[in-house]
């Protein structure tokens, strides 16, 4: 088995960016967005809680109403932390079951909510991406056209930057200042001999 790192950071800090630099050096990483959207269409226990709970319409045939969801969950959180418990279990089990297929010394799972959802328990090592929160809501409207107010709405639903980063193994500096390649490319050599001594 894989040793399993967790890749985590807040929205905006780039840490997609730093899974495709690990992608680069044959490193195999899961993406739990992207499978947690492929869930929402093929895990027919998701789907029938996610109807009950937020309506039939949420699903127009087999196609979630991404929209529609975001405007219910968005608008309250209990709604917003239901849905995260209807969906973070499958998507562990998925990536779990993911991981045993791996061959590779080691293995990343990219999650903005690792911790608050609970599947930091089941990593090795978590590597955080930080940067500073001017910079992440520049990001984020730039790269989603959205405003400060959506941005900043976003960032609150997420625990304290400070805090996650603490609670990392490793941490990865995007502030503009710090190059980010030879800060990945170090931590690849420690992830390395950390996985040889875990066979």
């Amino acid at each position: 088995m894989p040793l399993k790192i967790g890749l985590t950071g807040g929205i905006g800090s780039g840490k997609s960016t730093v899974a495709k630099i690990f992608e680069l050096l044959e490193v195999p990483v899961y993406y739990a967005d992207a499978a947690s959207k492929r869930l929402y269409h093929t895990d027919k226990v998701l789907i029938a809680a996610l109807k009950h709970q937020f309506g039939e319409d949420i699903y127009a045939g087999d196609q979630l109403d991404r929209d529609k969801l975001a405007s219910i969950v968005f608008a309250d959180k209990t709604k917003l932390d239901l849905l995260n418990s209807l969906v973070h279990p499958p998507t562990i089990r998925d990536a779990e079951e993911w991981c045993a297929r791996q061959q590779a010394p080691y293995v990343i799972k990219e999650a903005a909510l690792l911790f608050e959802s609970g599947s930091a328990a089941g990593l090795d090592y978590v590597v955080g991406v930080f940067a500073p929160p001017h910079l992440r809501i520049k990001r984020v409207m730039e790269r989603d056209g959205s405003t400060r107010d959506d941005v900043l709405r976003r960032m609150n639903q997420q625990i304290d930057e400070n805090i996650k980063m603490k609670l990392c193994d490793f941490v990865i500096s995007n502030n503009e200042q710090e190059l980010v390649i030879p800060q990945v490319l170090a931590l690849h050599q420690v992830l390395l001999r950390l996985a040889k001594h875990n066979d």
